[in-house]
């Protein structure tokens, strides 16, 4: 059994970032022996800080399924298609931020003042977008694959700016907050690829698995997993998925839903609480 959670509006508070409403769920996959695999558009090192926090020992995805990272000797077999990143075994999925960045540069003078990214922000201005604190600000701009991109034109501009940047190769996903804009990837694949890597380190027929997403840019890796579980927001609708079975929806919001709907799937398992 695999549990693969998003972070921002589902395992963390939207406002607060808290995840305290879930904890005690948490300590019961940690005693029931189930991966919690973080799964986010947020980078290395911030996935790094809430792992840390999380006593969380597994393999994580980042930048919205850029790339999975395995710690070494997770597995007793080390995965192929991987690179050696100091403690870690990285599975990429696409190519670096930088030509992002390149494409960005140039649309600020086809849309000027029109949007925000990270990287023209600089930290003062991340901070003001997203309300973290400086060293949180810092870790979220240490992007290796993507660039969260903030829109502040109008409408009608917005679907020009996209069909611009999708001509140029990007893939656009949508958060609670940002426009991510990367290459070819999602959790979905990410998803797949990592529960195949535990099919085979477990030598089982097929694995159990339940994701947990409140957004758009969730919905591949929703689709992915055997069950959904949906988050309610506080800012924006459930996701639509084209899927119609394995699906749940919370009634709370945030970590108190992502709580709610993990212990109703771990009951359906016939495991107490």
């Amino acid at each position: 059994m695999l549990v693969f959670s998003d972070l921002d509006g589902s395992l963390l508070d939207h406002f607060s970032y808290s995840f305290e409403a879930a904890r005690p769920v948490i300590d019961i996959l940690i005693k029931e022996d189930i991966p919690l695999i973080l799964s986010s558009s947020k980078t290395f090192a911030e996935i790094e800080e809430t792992r840390h926090a999380l006593n969380n020992t597994h393999p994580f995805i980042v930048e919205n399924g850029a790339a999975v990272f395995i710690p070494k000797g997770y597995f007793v077999h080390p995965p192929g298609d991987t690179v050696s990143r100091g403690n870690y075994l990285v599975y990429e999925t696409v190519p670096g931020r930088e030509q992002w960045l390149a494409v960005l540069e140039k649309l600020a003078l086809q849309f000027p003042g029109q949007f925000k990214s990270f990287h023209g922000a600089g930290i003062a201005g991340v901070m003001a977008m997203t309300g973290l604190a400086e060293h949180q600000a810092i870790a979220a701009s240490d992007r290796a694959y993507s660039e969260p991109v903030h829109w502040i034109g109008a409408p009608e501009e917005e679907e020009r700016f996209l069909h611009v940047l999708r001509r140029e190769g990007a893939t656009i996903t949508r958060g609670g907050r940002f426009i991510s804009v990367s290459g070819d990837c999602d959790k979905g694949r990410a998803l797949d690829w990592l529960r195949e890597q535990y099919r085979r380190a477990l030598s089982l027929s097929r694995v159990e698995d339940l994701a947990i997403g409140d957004s758009e840019n969730d919905r591949a890796m929703l689709e992915a997993a055997k069950t959904a579980l949906l988050i309610r927001s506080p800012v924006n609708d459930f996701p639509l998925l084209t899927t119609s079975g394995g699906i749940m929806r919370s009634n709370k919001m945030g970590p108190a839903g992502w709580s709610e709907g993990v212990t109703r799937w771990l009951r359906t398992h016939r495991i107490s609480l």
